[in-house]
C-alpha cells in the first residue's frame, strides 16, 4: 500500500498566473473498504461531508486507480465511477463523491486554476454535464500524478510550469478518451483511420473523397459528416492540407517548377495552387522555396 501523500496549498508567484495555468494542490490517498471518507488526514481546506457535498473555487482532476464508488454533481446525476475513471470538478459547481463501502478506492488528484482552462471550458472542450472520462487503467497517467506529487514536494525553480504541463497532459488524456469513446459507440474509428491512410497514400493520384468513402464501406454523406467530427476537417479540406504539405516537400527537395508541382499534386491551375498555398502558409510557393533554400545554405 502506498503512503498517503498530501500537499495542501502550493505557492504561486504573480508571474506564474500569466503562464495560463497554476496548480494549487496535488495528492493521493488509499481508502480501505469500510474506512471513513473523507479520512481525518484529508486537507482541512478541502474537507466535505458526503451527506451534503461541497463547492470548490478551483478545478480538480481526480483519477481512480483501483476500487469503485459514486459521483454526482449539479450537472451530472449520480453515477458509478470505477478503476480507470477520471472526473473533473469545476469551480463553483456543487459535487459529491465517495468510494464504495465494500471496495474502497485509491484516488489521485490535482487542483488548478487559470485562463487556459477557463478558455477550454468556454470552447466546450470540457462541459459540466460530462465530467467523467473513462481513460482506463493507465500507467502513464499514474506516473504523471506521481511526478506531480514529487514536483510539488520538491518545489524546485519553475515547478509551477512543470505542474502546468502535467495538467495539460492529463487533460489531453481525458479529452482524447472522451472523443474515442464517442467514435467507438458508432463503430467508425477503424474506418476513419483507414480513410486517412488511403488519403496519405494517394495524395498524388487524384483519388476522390467519394472513392475513399466507398473503399471504407461508408455512404459519402455519412462519411463526410463523421470524418469532420473525428478530424476537425471535411474530407476535401483534409486532402487539401495533405497536398499543401506535399507541395512543401517538393518545393524543398526537388527542382520542379511551381507550375509543375501544382499539376503534380492535382491542382487545376497553378494560380489556384498559388492562392491556396498562400492562404495556408501566409507566403507564396516561390517565397517558401526561397526561404527553405536559404536555411539549407
Amino acid at each position: 500500500m502506498e503512503d498517503i501523500i498530501q500537499l495542501n496549498y502550493l505557492i504561486e508567484k504573480d508571474q506564474d498566473l500569466s503562464w495560463g495555468l497554476v496548480v494549487s494542490t496535488t495528492g493521493c490517498q488509499d481508502i480501505n473498504p469500510h474506512a471513513p471518507y473523507p479520512p481525518k488526514s484529508h486537507p482541512a481546506q478541502y474537507l466535505f461531508s458526503t451527506e451534503n457535498g461541497r463547492i470548490l473555487n478551483e478545478y480538480q482532476l481526480i483519477y481512480i486507480s483501483k476500487g469503485q464508488g459514486y459521483f454526482t454533481s449539479k450537472g451530472q446525476n449520480k453515477v458509478e465511477v470505477k478503476e480507470g475513471d477520471m472526473f473533473l470538478l469545476f469551480p463553483g459547481e456543487w459535487h459529491n463523491y465517495s468510494p464504495g463501502e465494500e471496495t474502497g478506492w485509491f484516488e489521485y488528484w490535482i487542483g488548478f486554476n487559470g485562463t487556459d482552462m477557463d478558455n477550454r471550458v468556454i470552447a466546450e472542450f470540457f462541459i459540466k454535464n460530462k465530467p467523467i472520462f473513462n481513460v482506463g487503467k493507465n500507467e502513464e497517467i499514474i506516473n504523471l500524478y506521481k511526478i506531480a506529487l514529487r514536483t510539488s514536494k520538491e518545489q524546485k525553480s519553475g515547478y509551477q510550469q512543470i505542474l502546468a504541463g502535467i495538467v495539460n497532459l492529463l487533460l489531453g488524456f481525458a479529452y482524447s478518451a472522451n472523443e474515442l469513446h464517442t467514435f467507438e459507440d458508432i463503430k467508425v474509428t477503424n474506418q476513419i483511420n483507414k480513410a486517412k491512410t488511403i488519403m496519405h497514400d494517394n495524395v498524388l493520384t487524384g483519388i476522390t473523397c467519394e472513392e475513399i468513402a466507398q473503399r471504407v464501406g461508408m455512404g459519402y454523406s455519412w462519411f463526410r459528416r463523421i470524418f469532420k467530427l473525428y478530424t476537425g476537417f471535411a474530407p476535401a479540406q483534409y486532402m487539401q492540407e495533405l497536398k499543401v504539405n506535399k507541395s512543401k516537400e517538393l518545393l524543398t527537395n526537388t527542382m520542379l517548377t511551381c507550375q509543375e508541382i501544382a499539376y503534380e499534386i492535382g491542382f487545376e491551375t497553378p494560380s489556384y495552387f498559388n492562392i491556396t498555398f498562400k492562404r495556408k502558409t501566409g507566403i507564396t510557393p516561390k517565397e517558401y522555396r526561397k526561404q527553405t533554400q536559404e536555411r539549407i545554405i
